[in-house]
């Protein structure tokens, strides 16, 4: 199931309901120090892991003392196996909400010492008279609702709850469908629902910015005691060997004790029989640490370091753990990744980031604070904390008054070394570029120095991130020229055939291209594509590449169903990760003559000298 909004009722800061939407891969939620980022974050700790609070969570300023916490769902399991012969769906169950999204709310009544928990699913549910509570009763109460009505009992299978719930509901006109909320831990189905929906729950990994960063971590050591379960397991029988060998040994010890004891007085025992009070613990005998280059042991390198190590095992116990409880989805929450990171491990840290919450079934969420890190997100993720004057606290999303308020606030500034701005259609075009520019054969050999120094600035048009966004919009009184790069596209005439002549019309130095081939991963040798992605697709001018890759893709994994049955979505998510891949593996992996051999080369370089005649 995938994340798509947080609901916070009363929760610590958070006064009243306040709810947050979620992004399909990476969202980042920027503020100040104390703005409630952490709240966030310990709020799907609780839903997802512990759903336990305490009495002081609920906020100071509420106005009664019930704190909830809720998550919407999409991505719904498409049945639910109550029993054997009891199959049903949420849908048939009245348990979607008015935009067919799983929500479930955990209600928490502040007022007790310890407070209690209702699971409440909040959904368009029948409301007319012997419809609403159907949820909660046992097979017998079913029955007799059922004997009530119009209906043919020898059409209906009574030994199935959800069959019967269905037979009720469709002998009704009107069942008046408004939002209601289910308790979901009370009793009946509804229960038994909820204990099934727990296992599509998606795998929630917090890891928290004030962690003491050693190798005693239980981000360390799980993952370590786990690999060395896993090999106890597997010398059952020598460690069985060993147990009778030592139980062999301590019998002759107590043998020959027993003999000098019977020396003294015959009477006072009989015999004497060695046993172990408990099992033996193998995996307690084996406590591992790590050490790095030279023999450095993790707990001497820089806190930097430590950190970066930590994360990565952080990450291999979720991945371990989403396996073992067979879970389709992950979350990923990292507090303030930033900390005690160089600028330059800050970008690869957001670049690994990306890259993770775009692989299938994975969601990834950060906080922080710092501009370096802030400005690498992409625009569509980014959520805006802030505290008004009466302390309340409020999520902004994207539009241009809140990036311009978080660049202000944060010191994100604009690069006024700049010289020329090239403009394409999204951050897969920028990874393109940048690989073939450190193989094209230029007159002036520095550009690939160029687009990773100041006087370029690369501005993916979508996807953009908040430094982009920076850019374009404080320099775009500056009179910089553009160089804009557009694909082709399959329609005809082109779709950015009047942008791009607009363009060229300015008189101000700026150029626009429309890329003679379909768009950029036309221009990919099949050769390079098969080094990357293990795949062998043919590629012409107008095929459409990225499809023809994850198709392949898709059919190379174990048990995958036929191409054609994938639903619409799922091949546009799988379309998308393959052009992610094209850009950024096989692009590196082009050679001048795999460009000669695509008939790109002279164009190509094109696009590039023309960038190069407008640096100043």
């Amino acid at each position: 199931m995938i994340l798509k909004t947080l609901i916070l009722k009363n929760f610590r800061a958070y006064r009243g309901i306040v709810r947050i939407p979620i992004s399909e891969n990476l969202t980042a939620f920027i503020g100040r120090n104390d703005v409630g980022k952490s709240s966030i974050l310990d709020a799907l700790d609780i839903f997802l892991n512990s759903p336990k609070i305490e009495k002081e969570d609920n906020c100071v300023h509420s106005e009664d003392n019930e704190t909830r916490i809720g998550c919407v769902f999409s991505g719904l399991p498409s049945s639910l196996i109550l029993d054997e012969s009891s199959p049903t769906d949420l849908a048939a169950e009245y348990l979607l909400n008015a935009e067919g999204d799983l929500e479930v709310h955990f209600a928490f009544d502040c007022n007790l010492k310890t407070p209690k928990l209702k699971v409440l699913a909040i959904a368009q549910h029948p409301s007319a008279s012997g419809c609403s509570e159907l949820l909660l009763m046992k097979n017998a109460n079913l029955k007799t609702e059922l004997s009530k009505l119009d209906v043919d009992q020898k059409t209906v299978d009574q030994r199935s709850n959800p069959a019967i719930r269905k037979a009720i509901w469709g002998a009704q006109t009107d069942l008046m469908l408004c939002d209601e909320e289910i308790e979901l831990n009370k009793e009946g189905d509804a229960k038994r629902i909820w204990e099934q929906l727990q296992k599509y729950l998606p795998v929630f990994a917090l890891f928290k910015s004030d962690k003491a960063s050693t190798d005693d971590d239980s981000e360390v050591q799980d993952p370590l005691k786990a690999a060395v379960k896993q090999a106890l397991g597997g010398l059952r029988t020598e460690l069985g060997n060993i147990e009778g060998k030592v139980r062999d040994e301590a019998l002759m010890v107590a043998k020959r004790t027993l003999g000098k004891l019977k020396e003294l007085d015959s009477k006072l025992a009989s015999e004497l029989s060695p046993k172990f009070k408990t099992d033996p613990k193998w995996d307690s005998i084996f406590k591992l640490t790590l050490d790095t280059d030279d023999q450095i042991p993790v707990n001497k390198r820089g806190s930097g370091v430590r950190r970066l190590i930590l994360l990565s095992f952080f990450r291999a116990e979720a991945e371990r753990k989403r396996f073992e409880e067979e879970k389709t989805s992950v979350i990923y929450a990292i507090e303030e990744p930033e900390t005690s990171q160089h600028p330059y491990n800050q970008k690869l840290l957001v670049k690994s980031l990306k890259e993770l919450a775009g692989t299938e079934g994975t969601q990834v969420i950060i906080s922080t604070h710092v501009p370096g890190l802030a400005e690498l997100v992409p625009l569509e993720g980014i959520r805006y904390i802030r505290k008004s004057e009466n302390n309340a606290r409020s999520i902004e999303l994207s539009d241009n008054e809140v990036y311009e308020r978080i660049a202000e606030e944060l010191g994100v500034l604009p690069d006024n070394r700049v010289s020329v701005f090239v403009c394409v259609e999204g951050p897969n075009d920028v990874a393109f570029l940048r690989h073939i520019s450190r193989i094209l054969p230029l007159q002036n050999n520095t550009i690939p120095d160029l687009l990773s120094g100041p006087e370029v600035a690369l501005l993916p048009l979508g996807g953009s991130t908040l430094r982009n966004w920076v850019d374009e919009h404080y320099l775009r009184g500056l009179n910089k020229p553009e160089v804009h790069l557009y694909d082709k596209g399959h329609e005809e005439p082109p779709k950015y055939q009047r942008a791009s002549e607009t363009i060229n019309a300015r008189g101000d130095g700026s150029v626009s291209f429309i890329t003679q081939k379909r768009e950029i991963e036309n221009y990919l040798h099949p050769d390079a594509i098969s080094n990357a992605l293990s795949v062998r697709i043919q590629v012409d001018d107008d095929m459409d590449v990225p499809l023809a890759v994850a198709r392949s893709l898709h059919e190379k994994e174990p048990s995958a169903i036929p191409w054609d049955e994938v639903a619409d979505d799922k091949k546009e998510k799988k379309k998308s990760r393959a052009k992610h891949r094209l850009n950024a593996e096989a692009a590196a992996r082009m050679t001048v003559p795999m460009l000669d051999e695509r008939g790109a080369t002279k164009e190509i370089q094109g696009w590039f000298e023309a960038i190069i005649e407008r640096i100043e």
